[in-house]
Protein backbone atom coordinates (compact mmCIF):
# COMPACT_ATOMS: atom_id res chain seq x y z
CA UNK A 1 0.00 0.00 0.00
CA UNK A 2 1.18 3.59 -0.57
CA UNK A 3 2.45 5.26 2.54
CA UNK A 4 0.10 8.02 3.67
CA UNK A 5 1.26 10.90 5.83
CA UNK A 6 -1.00 13.44 7.49
CA UNK A 7 1.67 15.26 9.49
CA UNK A 8 4.63 17.01 7.90
CA UNK A 9 6.56 16.26 11.06
CA UNK A 10 6.33 12.58 10.20
CA UNK A 11 8.05 13.26 6.90
CA UNK A 12 10.91 15.14 8.46
CA UNK A 13 11.37 12.38 11.00
CA UNK A 14 12.03 9.83 8.25
CA UNK A 15 15.71 10.25 7.44
CA UNK A 16 15.38 7.91 4.47
CA UNK A 17 13.15 10.42 2.73
CA UNK A 18 15.13 13.59 3.30
CA UNK A 19 18.70 12.32 3.24
CA UNK A 20 20.53 14.37 0.63
CA UNK A 21 22.66 12.77 -2.03
CA UNK A 22 26.42 13.03 -2.00
CA UNK A 23 27.16 16.43 -3.52
CA UNK A 24 30.11 14.94 -5.41
CA UNK A 25 27.87 12.52 -7.28
CA UNK A 26 26.93 13.63 -10.78
CA UNK A 27 23.14 13.91 -11.09
CA UNK A 28 21.37 11.76 -13.65
CA UNK A 29 18.83 13.79 -15.60
CA UNK A 30 17.17 11.55 -18.16
CA UNK A 31 14.01 12.14 -20.16
CA UNK A 32 11.16 9.73 -19.45
CA UNK A 33 8.90 8.62 -22.28
CA UNK A 34 5.24 9.57 -21.92
CA UNK A 35 4.22 6.21 -23.38
CA UNK A 36 2.54 8.06 -26.27
CA UNK A 37 4.62 8.41 -29.44
CA UNK A 38 2.62 11.40 -30.68
CA UNK A 39 3.30 13.28 -27.46
CA UNK A 40 6.95 12.19 -27.22
CA UNK A 41 7.51 13.57 -30.73
CA UNK A 42 6.42 17.04 -29.59
CA UNK A 43 8.66 17.15 -26.52
CA UNK A 44 12.39 17.98 -26.55
CA UNK A 45 14.38 14.79 -26.04
CA UNK A 46 11.29 12.65 -26.63
CA UNK A 47 9.66 12.62 -23.20
CA UNK A 48 8.92 14.35 -19.91
CA UNK A 49 11.96 16.37 -18.81
CA UNK A 50 13.38 15.66 -15.38
CA UNK A 51 15.03 18.28 -13.17
CA UNK A 52 12.26 20.65 -14.20
CA UNK A 53 8.76 21.79 -13.35
CA UNK A 54 5.82 20.72 -15.51
CA UNK A 55 2.54 22.56 -15.07
CA UNK A 56 -0.68 20.73 -15.96
CA UNK A 57 -3.82 22.86 -16.11
CA UNK A 58 -7.15 21.08 -15.71
CA UNK A 59 -10.75 22.15 -16.19
CA UNK A 60 -11.65 19.27 -13.88
CA UNK A 61 -9.92 16.42 -12.05
CA UNK A 62 -10.25 12.81 -13.12
CA UNK A 63 -9.38 13.50 -16.77
CA UNK A 64 -6.56 10.97 -16.91
CA UNK A 65 -3.96 13.40 -15.63
CA UNK A 66 -2.25 10.74 -13.51
CA UNK A 67 -2.39 8.13 -16.29
CA UNK A 68 -0.59 10.67 -18.44
CA UNK A 69 2.48 10.28 -16.22
CA UNK A 70 2.20 6.63 -15.14
CA UNK A 71 4.56 5.18 -17.81
CA UNK A 72 7.20 7.72 -16.80
CA UNK A 73 6.70 7.05 -13.09
CA UNK A 74 7.12 3.32 -13.56
CA UNK A 75 10.20 3.73 -15.74
CA UNK A 76 11.95 6.30 -13.57
CA UNK A 77 11.33 4.22 -10.45
CA UNK A 78 12.69 1.11 -12.14
CA UNK A 79 15.71 2.55 -13.91
CA UNK A 80 16.93 5.01 -11.29
CA UNK A 81 16.52 2.34 -8.62
CA UNK A 82 18.93 -0.05 -10.33
CA UNK A 83 22.13 -0.44 -8.36
CA UNK A 84 20.87 1.54 -5.36
CA UNK A 85 21.41 -0.04 -1.97
CA UNK A 86 18.52 1.91 -0.42
CA UNK A 87 15.88 0.69 -2.88
CA UNK A 88 13.95 2.46 -5.59
CA UNK A 89 13.61 6.26 -5.41
CA UNK A 90 10.51 7.78 -3.90
CA UNK A 91 7.40 8.91 -5.71
CA UNK A 92 5.61 11.62 -3.73
CA UNK A 93 1.99 12.65 -4.26
CA UNK A 94 0.96 15.77 -2.37
CA UNK A 95 -2.70 16.65 -1.77
CA UNK A 96 -4.19 14.36 -4.45
CA UNK A 97 -7.93 15.06 -4.88
CA UNK A 98 -8.82 11.37 -4.94
CA UNK A 99 -7.62 8.35 -2.99
CA UNK A 100 -4.91 6.51 -4.97
CA UNK A 101 -6.13 3.04 -5.90
CA UNK A 102 -3.21 0.87 -4.82
CA UNK A 103 -4.11 -2.36 -6.74
CA UNK A 104 -4.31 -0.49 -10.05
CA UNK A 105 -1.02 1.30 -9.42
CA UNK A 106 0.71 -1.96 -8.51
CA UNK A 107 -0.67 -3.60 -11.64
CA UNK A 108 0.82 -0.79 -13.71
CA UNK A 109 4.22 -1.45 -12.11
CA UNK A 110 4.44 1.19 -9.37
CA UNK A 111 6.44 0.04 -6.33
CA UNK A 112 3.95 0.91 -3.61
CA UNK A 113 6.49 0.66 -0.82
CA UNK A 114 8.21 3.73 -2.28
CA UNK A 115 5.06 5.78 -2.91
CA UNK A 116 4.49 8.50 -0.32
CA UNK A 117 1.09 10.22 -0.14
CA UNK A 118 1.16 13.52 1.77
CA UNK A 119 -2.04 15.19 2.95
CA UNK A 120 -1.03 18.61 4.24
CA UNK A 121 -3.27 20.92 6.23
CA UNK A 122 -3.25 23.69 3.63
CA UNK A 123 -1.64 25.18 0.53
CA UNK A 124 1.40 26.61 2.30
CA UNK A 125 2.23 23.25 3.88
CA UNK A 126 1.70 21.53 0.51
CA UNK A 127 4.09 23.90 -1.25
CA UNK A 128 6.69 23.52 1.48
CA UNK A 129 6.48 19.72 1.34
CA UNK A 130 6.81 19.79 -2.45
CA UNK A 131 9.86 22.03 -2.30
CA UNK A 132 11.54 19.76 0.25
CA UNK A 133 10.76 16.59 -1.70
CA UNK A 134 11.87 18.01 -5.05
CA UNK A 135 15.21 19.23 -3.72
CA UNK A 136 15.94 16.18 -1.54
CA UNK A 137 17.70 14.16 -4.24
CA UNK A 138 15.93 10.92 -3.28
CA UNK A 139 12.65 11.47 -5.14
CA UNK A 140 12.22 10.45 -8.76
CA UNK A 141 9.00 12.42 -9.14
CA UNK A 142 6.80 14.73 -7.09
CA UNK A 143 3.16 15.33 -8.05
CA UNK A 144 1.39 18.25 -6.43
CA UNK A 145 -2.27 19.27 -6.68
CA UNK A 146 -3.13 22.90 -5.85
CA UNK A 147 -5.98 25.28 -6.58
CA UNK A 148 -3.58 28.16 -7.00
CA UNK A 149 -0.25 29.70 -6.03
CA UNK A 150 1.86 32.73 -6.88
CA UNK A 151 4.80 33.17 -9.22
CA UNK A 152 7.28 33.28 -6.34
CA UNK A 153 6.37 29.77 -5.21
CA UNK A 154 6.40 28.46 -8.78
CA UNK A 155 9.98 29.66 -9.15
CA UNK A 156 10.93 28.02 -5.88
CA UNK A 157 9.46 24.73 -7.05
CA UNK A 158 11.31 24.97 -10.36
CA UNK A 159 14.63 25.63 -8.62
CA UNK A 160 14.00 22.76 -6.21
CA UNK A 161 13.32 20.35 -9.09
CA UNK A 162 16.51 21.45 -10.83
CA UNK A 163 18.53 21.03 -7.62
CA UNK A 164 17.16 17.55 -6.85
CA UNK A 165 16.97 16.27 -10.43
CA UNK A 166 13.34 15.26 -9.92
CA UNK A 167 10.36 15.28 -12.25
CA UNK A 168 8.08 17.92 -10.74
CA UNK A 169 4.44 18.04 -11.81
CA UNK A 170 2.03 20.72 -10.60
CA UNK A 171 -1.69 20.28 -11.28
CA UNK A 172 -3.70 23.53 -11.18
CA UNK A 173 -7.12 24.69 -12.44
CA UNK A 174 -7.38 25.64 -16.10
CA UNK A 175 -8.23 29.24 -15.21
CA UNK A 176 -4.50 29.89 -14.64
CA UNK A 177 -3.60 29.24 -18.28
CA UNK A 178 -3.26 32.95 -19.15
CA UNK A 179 -0.96 33.70 -16.23
CA UNK A 180 2.81 33.75 -16.67
CA UNK A 181 4.68 30.75 -15.32
CA UNK A 182 8.37 29.81 -14.98
CA UNK A 183 7.54 26.14 -15.71
CA UNK A 184 9.59 24.77 -18.60
CA UNK A 185 6.57 22.86 -19.88
CA UNK A 186 2.88 23.82 -19.61
CA UNK A 187 -0.06 21.83 -20.87
CA UNK A 188 -3.81 21.98 -20.46
CA UNK A 189 -6.11 18.97 -20.25
CA UNK A 190 -9.80 19.63 -20.90
CA UNK A 191 -12.85 17.46 -21.28
CA UNK A 192 -13.61 16.75 -24.94
CA UNK A 193 -16.73 15.32 -26.56
CA UNK A 194 -15.50 11.72 -26.44
CA UNK A 195 -12.15 11.87 -24.59
CA UNK A 196 -9.88 14.33 -22.83
CA UNK A 197 -8.08 16.90 -24.97
CA UNK A 198 -4.44 17.81 -24.44
CA UNK A 199 -2.85 21.06 -25.63
CA UNK A 200 0.79 22.02 -25.16
CA UNK A 201 0.84 25.70 -24.20
CA UNK A 202 4.56 26.14 -23.59
CA UNK A 203 7.36 23.79 -24.60
CA UNK A 204 10.95 24.96 -24.33
CA UNK A 205 12.68 23.42 -27.33
CA UNK A 206 9.54 21.63 -28.52
CA UNK A 207 6.35 22.31 -30.46
CA UNK A 208 3.22 23.69 -28.78
CA UNK A 209 -0.27 22.87 -29.97
CA UNK A 210 -2.91 20.12 -29.61
CA UNK A 211 -1.81 16.50 -29.21
CA UNK A 212 -3.77 13.30 -29.67
CA UNK A 213 -2.60 11.34 -26.66
CA UNK A 214 -5.30 8.72 -26.86
CA UNK A 215 -3.23 6.66 -29.25
CA UNK A 216 0.24 5.17 -28.96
Amino acid sequence: MPREVSSLGCILADARVWKLKDASAAPTRPVWSTGCSALDARLPGGGWPTASLIEVLLDDTGLGEVQLFLPALVECQRRTGQGRTDGAPWLVWIAPPHEPYAPALAQQGIELGRLLVVRPAGATEALWAAEQALSSGVCAAVLLWLKGTDDRWLRRLKLAAEAGGALGVLFRPERHRFESSPASLRLVVTRGEHEARLDLLKVQGGRPGPVNFGGS
